[in-house]
C-alpha cells in the first residue's frame, strides 16, 4: 500500500480512513494535499478488490478542514500564470469527480471547522456526521473568490437555492445544529462520540453486501453526473476570473492585514 505524505491514511477491516493532518493550520489544504487527495481517490475509484468497502474522511485536532491555505495556495496562485491556475482549478474538480464516482461510500466525520473547500469536501461525501462543535461556512466571498470543489452544485441541492445564496453571498458560518436542521448532516453527536459513531456506521456499511451497496451508490448519483460536471466546469471558469481580479488581491491583502476588505468590482 502506498504511503501518502500529506495526510494520514489507513485501511483496516474494509474501512479506509483519510485524516487531514495539519492541525496547526486547522488542516488547511495545500497544493500537495489536493494532489494527494486526487491521486488517492482516483486509486480507490479504480480498485477492483473488496479490501476497501467504505472511506471515512476526518481531520486531526480542532478542525475538519479550513479550506485552501490562504498563504500557501491562494497567495501563490495570484502570482501564477493562467495555465497554472487552470490546472489547479481542474485538479479540485477531479477530487470531486473521484469521490462521487468511486464505488466505495464516503463518510465525512466533521469534528470542527469545515470552511470553504473544507465544507465542500464534506458535501461531496455520501454521508455526513458532525460533532456538536462543528461549524460550516462558504467563506470564499471574504477573499473575493468563487466557490470550488463542487459547492455550487452540492449546497443548493441540499438546502435549496435561497439558503445556499445567503451562505455564498455572506460567507457566514453556521453551527452543526443549524446545518442538521437544513439537511446538510445525517446526524450530530457529542464531540467525544464522533469517531466511534463514524466508525460504527462505516463498519456497518463495510459488513454489508458490497455489490448491492456499490450499485445503490451508482444509481443514487448517476442522475447528478451531468449537472455536477457542468457546475465543476463553471467553477473553473469563474474561479480563474476571480483569481485575476483586483478584488481577490484586495481580499487576500485584507486577510493578512486583519482588516475589512474594500471590494470595488474590478
Amino acid at each position: 500500500m502506498k504511503r501518502w505524505e500529506h495526510f494520514d491514511y489507513e485501511e483496516r477491516d474494509g474501512v479506509a480512513t483519510l485524516t487531514f493532518s495539519r492541525p496547526e493550520r486547522l488542516n488547511a489544504l495545500t497544493f500537495e494535499v489536493y494532489a494527494d487527495v486526487r491521486d488517492l481517490t482516483d486509486s480507490l475509484r479504480r480498485r477492483e478488490d473488496d479490501d476497501v468497502r467504505v472511506l471515512v474522511i476526518r481531520g486531526r485536532g480542532r478542525g475538519f478542514c479550513s479550506g485552501g491555505d490562504v498563504d500557501e495556495i491562494i497567495g501563490e496562485l495570484l502570482k501564477m500564470g493562467t495555465r497554472d491556475v487552470y490546472e489547479f482549478a481542474r485538479m479540485t474538480g477531479a477530487c470531486v469527480r473521484n469521490l462521487r464516482e468511486m464505488p466505495q461510500p464516503v463518510i465525512a466525520a466533521v469534528n470542527g471547522a469545515a470552511a470553504g473547500a473544507g465544507m465542500n469536501v464534506a458535501l461531496a461525501a455520501d454521508i455526513r456526521i458532525a460533532a456538536e462543535e462543528a461549524m460550516f461556512g462558504q467563506n470564499f466571498a471574504k477573499v473575493g473568490l468563487f466557490p470550488d470543489y463542487g459547492g455550487t452544485y452540492f449546497l443548493p441541492e441540499l438546502v435549496g437555492p435561497s439558503k445556499a445564496a445567503e451562505m455564498f453571498y455572506t460567507g457566514d458560518m453556521i453551527d452543526a445544529q443549524t446545518a442538521f436542521n437544513l439537511g446538510l448532516l445525517n446526524r450530530v453527536v457529542p464531540s467525544a462520540q464522533l469517531e466511534a459513531e463514524a466508525m460504527t456506521v462505516a463498519q456497518r456499511i463495510a459488513s454489508g453486501p458490497p455489490l448491492a451497496i456499490r450499485a445503490v451508490k451508482k444509481v443514487l448519483f448517476a442522475s447528478q453526473k451531468d449537472a455536477l460536471e457542468r457546475a465543476l466546469e463553471a467553477e473553473v471558469a469563474h474561479q480563474m476570473k476571480c483569481f485575476a481580479s483586483e478584488d481577490c488581491l484586495e481580499g487576500v491583502h485584507a486577510f493578512f492585514e486583519k482588516r475589512a476588505p474594500q471590494f470595488r468590482g474590478r
